[in-house]
């Protein structure tokens, strides 16, 4: 999504999937923004855009995942693209081994960096998780 100006290669850009048009408008942030030679994603958590958050935490788990995976689509890339990934929890230590099993299902060598953060709570109740994701524009890690 640009205004139609031609783009310089420092230009940030918006990255905006189909039906992620009520972020923008609603919260004003770009689900992501490419600046430079990388791509900063918005946090995505364990809610559906379209609705509540599921009860079960793996479930949550994989919609996180899954909305990443939506958004690096929509910019031309997949998981290997990502270098850099802060992940936020309520209760870390009652999921953190079934996170890390969600999460080997979707990054690839060379893994990205990974950060995780245990924290009081998020905006919509029932989200036990979000994914804070950098990746390269430029191409592939590997």
């Amino acid at each position: 999504m640009t205004s139609g100006i031609p783009l310089k290669k420092t230009d940030p850009r918006a990255i905006v999937p189909e039906g992620m048009q009520d972020l923008v408008r609603d919260w004003r942030m770009s689900p992501a923004l490419v600046s430079g030679d990388h791509v900063f994603l918005t946090g995505f958590n364990g809610c559906p855009v379209d609705g509540p958050p599921p009860a079960d935490p793996v479930a949550q788990m994989r919609v996180a995942f899954d909305i990443v995976t939506e958004v690096l689509a929509a910019g031309g890339m997949d998981w290997n693209y990502v270098v850099d990934m802060t992940s936020f929890h309520v209760g870390l230590r009652d999921h953190l081994e079934a996170f890390k099993a969600v999460r080997a299902s979707y990054v690839q060598q060379p893994f990205p960096a990974w950060t995780a953060i245990d924290v009081a709570g998020f905006a919509t109740d029932g989200v036990i998780v979000e994914l804070k994701i950098v990746a390269r524009l430029t191409g592939a890690t590997a």
